[in-house]
């Protein structure tokens, strides 16, 4: 799957990710990723959700996944942070 059709959801408001999902179905994408790590996470729900039940009807989550990463900070401590890939379709 393309790069192109994954949204990376960040500390911008909910709406900014649901229009950019918004326009990469609209542009002809069957599918679309939101992915999200730590805190991010509700937001990118929300941004599905919204997307699913408000502007695109017919779409559906088709898939959850759900990992952790580890990420080594600048002093060197090593954390683990959540991550998830909602898949949505169209």
């Amino acid at each position: 799957m393309p790069e192109s059709n994954t949204i990376y959801i960040g500390k911008k408001p909910t709406m900014n990710y649901v229009l950019a999902v918004i326009t990469q179905f609209s542009s002809g994408s069957g599918e679309v990723v939101v992915k999200a790590r730590g805190r991010s996470i509700s937001r990118a729900v929300d941004v599905a959700e919204i997307v699913r039940n408000r502007f695109v009807p017919g779409s559906k989550v088709r898939d959850i996944h759900i990992a952790t990463e580890k990420i080594t900070g600048e002093d060197g401590r090593t954390t683990s942070v959540s991550t998830v890939e909602i898949f949505m379709t169209k």
